[in-house]
């Protein structure tokens, strides 16, 4: 029974922890600002103005699911110390693979609870932008492109957040050369902000009759969505060019076979844009200066600069020393981080969105600013 007294030590040491969680967490606050929205949802006239009432409505969702998180961890910490006690007073070994199941899942839990509070950055909270870019290479770098949009929307279907495509341009001849997404749901941007950047692959190309080796590239860019004008930003205009196409790529039945698309094109920066998920022509542009806006401001604040004419478009390059990550396929299998050190030989979990230890890695190096040299 000594497994048995080594486990209620533990868990004797994770009380403190989880009371100390719940400071981090500012679960008093949370429990008063649920309060508020669910009064303000039961005011007369609530639902008079549907797009703040819808935005209320998502925030009363967060928090409560913020504090279920947190319930649930201490029902579970409390279900393993009885657990314990009951298998040291009855002397039953039985039990002992229950108990150490249900220790690992806490802490599991509880280090992702941790990571959510470095998450203070001021559009950590919001959803999520991602374009995808294929490098050059053509056919093999576009099906490099793919799997990478594979695998994080793989990521966001594991951890309960949702994903609207918003263009969606097919490779040639296999993958695709261009994708955005909107990843939605609490902290998207916070926990994906660090895949942001270029993505090395190395493998035998199954396009090569030769069966040589590969290296490709694919660039990842992730921004926040800003839905808050008062960070907006001047867009004037004469200052954006409009163009029309008909959708095509993986949209399904909602994808049109009329001219509703919309690319936007900022002139002055070089920015370009585009939406194809809505039915209309006019929705489109709506998401269009949406996502527009948001890379105006995100760039501006990233970049320190007074003012968005300042901006001069992303020249981040696709290419061999700008990568964040090396994915080795063969003659080894390898995923590395270059900035963290993070690194694993289950390539094919990683490609199938086992992505937390490498996003843990970056938010602790962010906090801590233990960064690998490269």
């Amino acid at each position: 029974m000594i497994q048995f007294e080594e486990y209620k030590l533990k868990l004797s040491e994770l009380g403190p922890k989880l009371e100390g969680l719940a400071v981090s967490l500012n679960l008093e606050k949370a429990k008063n600002d649920l309060e508020r929205f669910q009064a303000m949802q039961e005011a007369p006239g609530f639902w008079d103005d549907p797009e703040k009432s819808q935005k209320i409505v998502v925030q009363a969702k967060q928090v409560e699911g913020k504090l279920e998180k947190y319930d649930r961890m201490m029902g579970q910490w409390e279900d393993l110390t009885t657990l314990c006690e009951m298998a040291l007073e009855e002397k039953d070994d039985s039990m002992f693979d229950e108990l150490q199941e249900g220790f690992q899942a806490l802490v599991a839990a509880m280090e992702s609870a941790r990571l959510e509070t470095l998450l203070t950055g001021e559009y950590d909270g919001n959803n999520a932008l991602m374009s995808f870019h294929a490098g050059a290479g053509g056919t093999e770098a576009q099906d490099w492109c793919q799997m990478l949009y594979r695998m994080y929307t793989r990521w966001a279907e594991a951890h309960g957040f949702t994903y609207k495509i918003m263009d969606y341009q097919e490779g040639e001849e296999a993958g695709l050369k261009s994708a955005d997404i909107l990843v939605e749901g609490p902290n998207a941007y916070g926990f994906l902000k660090g895949e942001n950047g270029v993505h090395r692959l190395v493998r035998v190309s199954p396009f090569d009759a030769n069966a040589r080796r590969q290296t490709s590239f694919a660039a990842v860019e992730v921004i926040p969505e800003i839905t808050d004008n008062s960070n907006d930003v001047e867009i004037r205009p004469e200052d954006v060019e409009m163009q029309v196409y008909r959708s095509s790529g993986a949209g399904g039945q909602h994808i049109n076979k009329t001219s509703s698309a919309v690319r936007l094109i900022h002139k002055p920066t070089g920015i370009v844009v585009a939406c194809q998920t809505e039915r209309s022509q006019f929705q489109n542009r709506e998401t269009c200066m949406r996502i527009l806006r948001s890379k105006l401001v995100e760039i501006k604040e990233r970049e320190h600069l007074d003012k968005i004419s300042d901006i001069k478009g992303i020249q981040q390059k696709i290419e061999w020393g700008s990568q964040i990550r090396n994915y080795v396929f063969m003659p080894y299998t390898l995923v590395k981080d270059t900035r963290t050190g993070c690194e694993t030989s289950n390539v094919g979990a990683v490609m199938d969105g086992a992505l937390d230890p490498f996003i843990n890695a970056y938010l602790n190096c962010l906090a801590t600013g233990n960064w690998v040299t490269k």
